[in-house]
C-alpha cells in the first residue's frame, strides 16, 4: 500500500472511530489511537510505521501545542506557576522511585532500573489537550495547571536524563548540543531566554506581517515561528513540543489570533493531528505481551499511578476540588511520545535490551490510552 493509500485509510477510519467515540460520550482522541492499533502490526498490519507518517505526526503534534498555547490563558499560567512546580516535582520524581524499584524487584541491574523510571518521568501533553479541549476546559484554571505542569515537567525529565547520561556515559549528544550535561542544562535555560525575547518582539512582527499583500500572511508567518521554535527547542535537548506550545503563547496575544486559531485548527485537525495519535498506535505490538505479562501489567499500574497520585496531591494542596484534583492526577498520566523518545535513547545507547525496550512501548501506549479515559471521566463529574 502506497503512501497516499495510507493515508487516504487514516483519516476514513480516524473519522469512523473518532466520531463513533464522540456519540459514546468518549474522548475521540481514543479511538484514534485504536485506529492505529487496528490498521498497525499489533492486529491487521495494513500500515506500518514509516518516515511518512511520522513527518505527518510530527506537524501533528506542533499543531496540537501549538493551538495550546495559543488558546491558553496566560495569566492563570502564571498564577499557578507554584501548583505547576509542585505537580512536576512530584511527578517526577515518584516514577523515578517507584519504577525503579520495581524493576529491581523484577532482576534488572541498577542503571537500567533507573533509566527505566527516567522513561516514566515526562508527561506527554499532548493528550491531555485534545481532552480538554473537547471538554471546554483547555482555558480553565484547571487546563493552565495541567498545561503549565506538563510544560515543566517536560524541562526537570530532560534536566534529570542529561544528568544520567553524565554520570552513566551515555552519548550526551543524543540529548543536547554537547556531551557536558551542565553546559546543556545552561544551553536550556537559555532557550527560555529566547523565548522571552520572541514574546516581546511578535506583536511588532506581526503588524509588519499583515501589511504584506500577500495571502494568508498571518498564518504563514505564525507556522514559520512555530517550526522554527519547535526546532531549536528540539536542538537543544528539550522537546519540540515546548517550543511550539510556547509559539502559541506568544502568537496568542496578537490580534490575529482569532484568525489564526481558525486555520490551524482546521488544517490540524483534518489532516495531520489524527495521524499524530494513529502513529502512537502503530507502535504497539502484543509480541512477547504473554511472556512479559506481570512486568508490563505492575509497571503500568505503577505509571499510572506514581503520575495520577502527584497531581491529585499538588491539587488538593492548593484547594482545588476533589474532582478537579482528579482531573489534574488524570490529566499527567499519559506519556506518549515524550516517553517513546527517552526509551529510544536508552536502547540506542545499550542502556535498555531490546525485550525490555519492547515493553516499554507497550506501557508507553497503556498510559496513553488509559489518560484520556481517566480524564474524560472526572472533567464530566466537575459541576
Amino acid at each position: 500500500m502506497n503512501f497516499i493509500s495510507q493515508y487516504i485509510l487514516i483519516l476514513l477510519v480516524t473519522s469512523i472511530l473518532g466520531g463513533l467515540f464522540n456519540h459514546f460520550k468518549f474522548p475521540p482522541v481514543v479511538g484514534n489511537l485504536l485506529a492505529g492499533i487496528l490498521l498497525g502490526p499489533a492486529m491487521l498490519t495494513l500500515i506500518k510505521p514509516n518516515s511518512f507518517l511520522e513527518l505527518l505526526a510530527q506537524l501533528g503534534v506542533i499543531c496540537l501545542m501549538f493551538l495550546a498555547g495559543l488558546e491558553s490563558n496566560l495569566s492563570l499560567l502564571k498564577k499557578y506557576l507554584k501548583l505547576s512546580l509542585t505537580i512536576a516535582g512530584l511527578g517526577v520524581i515518584l516514577p523515578i522511585l517507584m519504577l525503579g524499584i520495581a524493576s529491581l524487584l523484577f532482576g534488572i541491574h541498577l542503571l537500567e532500573a533507573i533509566f527505566i523510571g527516567i522513561v516514566f518521568a515526562a508527561t506527554s501533553v499532548a493528550i491531555s489537550v485534545a481532552v480538554l479541549q473537547d471538554a471546554g476546559q483547555l482555558h480553565s484554571r484547571l487546563g493552565s495547571a495541567i498545561l503549565g505542569a506538563a510544560v515543566v515537567d517536560d524541562v526537570l525529565a530532560v534536566l534529570v536524563l542529561s544528568i544520567f547520561s553524565a554520570v552513566s556515559h551515555i552519548d550526551g549528544n543524543k540529548n543536547g548540543l554537547t556531551d557536558n550535561w551542565g553546559i546543556n542544562f545552561l544551553i536550556e535555560i537559555s532557550y527560555f531566554g529566547l523565548v522571552w525575547l520572541i514574546y516581546d518582539i511578535v506583536p511588532k512582527l506581526m503588524n509588519l506581517v499583515t501589511r504584506l499583500s500577500l495571502p494568508h500572511s498571518e498564518v504563514v508567518f505564525a507556522f514559520i515561528l512555530t517550526l522554527v521554535m519547535s526546532r531549536i527547542a528540539e536542538k537543544v535537548g528539550l522537546s519540540e513540543v515546548v517550543g511550539a506550545f510556547f509559539s502559541g503563547l506568544a502568537i496568542g496575544q496578537t490580534k490575529n489570533a482569532k484568525n489564526i486559531i481558525k486555520t490551524i485548527d482546521t488544517a490540524g485537525y483534518t489532516f495531520f493531528i489524527p495521524v499524530f495519535f494513529v502513529n502512537i498506535g502503530l507502535s504497539v505490538t502484543f509480541i512477547g505481551f504473554i511472556k512479559e505479562g506481570w512486568f508490563i501489567l505492575i509497571m503500568t499500574i505503577l505509571a499510572v499511578f506514581s503520575k495520577y497520585v502527584a497531581g491529585q496531591w499538588a491539587g488538593k494542596l492548593f484547594d482545588f476540588t476533589k474532582m478537579e484534583s482528579r482531573s489534574i492526577g488524570a490529566g499527567m498520566v499519559s506519556r506518549g511520545e515524550v516517553a517513546l523518545i527517552v526509551a529510544q535513547i536508552g536502547f540506542m545507547n545499550h542502556m535498555l535490551t531490546q525485550e525490555i525496550y519492547s515493553d516499554l512501548i507497550i506501557i508507553v501506549i497503556m498510559t496513553t490510552i488509559i489518560s484520556p479515559i481517566m480524564l474524560n471521566h472526572f472533567l464530566h463529574k466537575i459541576v
